[in-house]
């Protein structure tokens, strides 16, 4: 079985990145499949926190039960770990079971210096090939049909981690024009990143987030995104709904709420419709 994969990335922070991955990575269990979410956003844990587990995470930080972790699978001493505790026990250690049915590797801390320790490893390919080494050997054989990656909000070595060890790229958008500008950018940078590295990534979805379709202006940006990413324009838009605000804010997705606004049901939907899609535009390139 394939495990296919994707991350959430645009060189811009405020887009609804995490939220889009919480949303896709749960409709995709609503779907059938079986789904792991990493969380390399930052040391804030959004992910988690979306997910209702961050507090469960910061606890067991404080009670120093948080190794190993997210961050030292990047770390020249994951191997040792892995000696010292077995393989099992140590990817278990690493992954949460979540209410909303996918697995999560929750953020940590020590992400907050992992740019900066991968800019020292000298050679490129080792730099930015960890995070797939780890994929491949350590969780590619347990059974996900799914691993979404949210990453960093910036163009970085965590981010450039990312990539390298997925098939495709999920964007979130909001309709305006820095929007576009920044999607354009990500088309081109993906390109140079395919050319320096011969590594294959595709943009596998730009994701209108947000949107408040009573505005002419929204729908006049989402026919522009249409036009210029045909192939990569999600089936449908998640539409501005303030339920999936104050669900996160309490720990859930909009899949968790037992009495759903008219937006917040139209935006499970549209999850459900997109997360369809995202299997089937990763599954042919794999």
């Amino acid at each position: 079985m394939v495990t296919l994969r994707a991350a959430s990335f645009l060189d811009k922070g405020g887009t609804g990145k995490t939220t889009s991955i919480a949303h896709l990575g749960v409709a995709l269990t609503e779907l059938g499949h079986d789904v792991l979410l990493i969380d390399l956003a930052g040391k804030q844990g959004d992910l988690g926190k979306h997910l209702g587990e961050w507090e469960q995470v910061k606890e067991d930080i404080a009670n120093d039960e948080d190794w190993p972790n997210i961050s030292t699978v990047f770390d020249d001493t994951w191997n040792k770990i892995v000696d010292t505790v077995g393989e099992q026990e140590a990817v278990d250690k690493l992954i949460i079971e979540t209410e909303e049915g996918p697995d999560l590797i929750p953020a940590h801390p020590g992400l907050d210096s992992l740019d900066a320790e991968l800019g020292n490893v000298d050679d490129a390919t080792e730099r930015y090939s960890r995070l797939d080494a780890f994929l491949s050997q350590y969780i590619d054989g347990r059974g996900y049909d799914v691993v979404l990656v949210d990453l960093p909000g910036l163009t970085n070595n965590v981010s450039y981690n990312g990539l390298w060890a997925v098939d495709g790229v999920i964007t979130p958008v909001e309709m305006g024009p820095f929007e576009s500008e920044q999607a354009d950018a990500l088309r081109d940078d993906l390109e140079t990143f395919r050319d320096r590295f011969d590594v294959e990534v595709v943009l596998a979805m730009v994701l209108p987030n947000k949107m408040d379709t009573r505005t002419k202006l929204a729908s006049e940006y989402l026919e522009e995104f249409e036009d210029q990413y045909p192939d990569a324009i999600a089936p449908e838009p998640i539409p501005v709904s303030q339920d999936i605000r104050n669900a996160a804010n309490s720990g859930q997705t909009a899949f968790a709420l037992e009495e759903p606004s008219t937006t917040a049901e139209r935006a499970r939907e549209a999850f459900l419709a997109d997360a369809e899609a995202l299997v089937d535009r990763l599954g042919e390139k794999a």
